[in-house]
């Protein structure tokens, strides 16, 4: 069976399949804005004490210029789980609150790989940059993300799904954005930064992900 994905812009739905070879969907976010996003719908709700995000991301835009949001899934009254590049180079992960930071290797015009994992019965948070995991930082331990918010990509909502700033905003190319409610272990994230199959994504699963795509972003679909 060839891959079916579903595609809203602007509220207009289009599918689209392959019958023999596989597709891969970019996303190509081309200026700063504080208008243009991509909403990723889940597969289930983001009520999780859990999770793995992986996504490969490309952005010319330097540390020291500007913070840049990479992932942000917001509820009415709070950033529920937001990952950041900030201005000073660092990564960080915020849920409902304060954030933790880690330094890794500057992204770039090439595609990185990028996870990032947290468990709230332990507290433990890393990112993982090509399959290489970072330190392991005490974050949060018995938190828990709340459902009824949306997940966007390219800004950052102030509050739901408005507020933007086109200084937050990302500028690059993301795809392969998946999500699983646990924790893959080092060896699985490793195997997925060198393309190997694993269980795909419980809460996004970029095969089959639904988008609604908002302002100035081009959906490129290619051959893989």
């Amino acid at each position: 069976m060839g891959l079916l994905a579903t595609l809203l812009i602007f509220g207009v739905s289009l599918s689209f399949a392959s019958a023999e070879r596989p597709m891969r969907r970019s996303l190509v976010f081309p200026m700063e804005t504080d208008n243009s996003y991509v909403e990723l719908v889940p597969q289930k709700d983001l009520d999780m004490g859990a999770f793995t995000l992986c996504m490969r991301v490309a952005t010319e835009l330097a540390k020291g210029n500007r913070e840049i949001i990479l992932f942000a899934y917001r509820t009415l009254y709070f950033d529920e789980l937001n990952m950041w590049r900030e201005a000073d180079g660092r990564y960080g992960l915020f849920m409902s609150g304060e954030g933790v930071f880690f330094h890794l290797p500057e992204l770039n015009t090439f595609q990185t790989h990028l996870c990032l994992t947290w468990d709230s019965k332990s507290g433990m948070a890393a990112f993982h940059v090509d399959g290489k995991r970072s330190i392991r930082k005490v974050y949060k331990s018995g938190h828990k993300v709340q459902n009824g918010g949306k997940v966007i990509l390219g800004q950052d909502p102030d509050s739901f799904l408005k507020d933007f700033d086109s200084k937050q905003s990302f500028v690059g190319e993301i795809t392969d954005v998946n999500m699983w409610d646990y924790v893959l272990s080092d060896a699985m994230i490793e195997a997925l930064h060198v393309g190997k199959r694993m269980p795909r994504g419980n809460i996004f699963d970029w095969e089959t992900i639904e988008l609604i795509v908002n302002g100035n972003v081009k959906v490129i679909t290619e051959e893989l």
